[in-house]
């Protein structure tokens, strides 16, 4: 099977004034088509990087990044991400933050809007298009980051842990409600996340990257059936095999 994102040898070293300062060293992975993959890896250890030149918003120092076999230059809408921080505009309401995107591409004010209501409605915000973002919790303005991303209609949705600067409980409320769309609007998704628990919960195979200099360290296939509970025992076998091998929040 030809694989949707390929990064081949991907490196990437900062000029800075002490000095180059190097990220990523030498990465190569393989996505498959509407596969959910988890680059999982302490802080400041470069997943974020990595993430943001499989965007196109970060040029490689060295190596190629291929979505659907053409060669990643820059930006496109094949792309949505969803960052960590929110990122929405705060004099917008959500509506027009979600229809920002097809605006932006010039689609017409009534398709736009429609597209929108639609993906509001899908995460679960209907009756919420009117607020602004002050109005809004932690979780529903991710929320509206999700729903803006997918109005683009991307074929990969990259997300920079979206749920770090949420609470337990609506970090777990998220969590099942970014299967829940992935599940029923399928796309190629690659999720940044420092969280054992989270990766194990979400992904369909774990990346497990270095300190840096980034490398992968390790991969796992997490064939814990879904849905999947913290409780499982075959999820608390997946968790420990892990954290063994890794210096990260259980």
């Amino acid at each position: 099977m030809t694989s949707k994102i390929s990064c081949q040898n991907i490196s990437k070293t900062f000029e800075t004034k002490s000095g180059p300062f190097e990220v990523i060293r030498d990465i190569s992975l393989e996505v498959k088509e509407n596969e959910f993959v988890v680059l999982l890896g302490p802080g400041q250890c470069g997943k974020t990087t990595l993430l943001n030149i499989i965007a196109g918003l970060e040029p490689p120092t060295t190596g190629k990044i291929f979505v659907d076999e053409q060669e990643v230059k820059g930006p496109g809408p094949d792309r949505g991400v969803v960052f960590q921080k929110y990122a929405l505009l705060p004099w917008r309401t959500v509506l027009e933050n979600v229809e920002f995107g097809p605006k932006i591409r010039g689609v017409d004010k009534k398709e736009r809007r429609e597209l929108a209501r639609e993906y509001i409605k899908l995460v679960g915000l209907e009756g919420f298009e009117n607020a602004y973002p002050y109005e809004l919790s932690g979780g529903m303005k991710q929320r509206v980051g999700i729903a803006r991303a997918y109005t683009n209609n991307p074929k990969v949705m990259l997300m920079d842990e979206p749920f770090g600067a949420l609470d337990a409980q609506t970090r777990y409320f998220m969590e099942k409600e970014v299967l829940r769309i992935w599940e029923q609007m399928k796309r190629t998704v690659i999720f940044v996340t420092n969280n054992i628990e989270e990766a194990v919960y979400l992904g369909d195979r774990v990346i497990v990257l270095s300190k840096l200099p980034s490398v992968v360290k390790a991969e796992y296939v997490i064939d814990v059936p879904r849905p999947r509970e913290y409780t499982h025992p075959a999820f608390l076998e997946m968790r420990h095999l892990i954290a063994e091998q890794t210096e990260l929040a259980l």
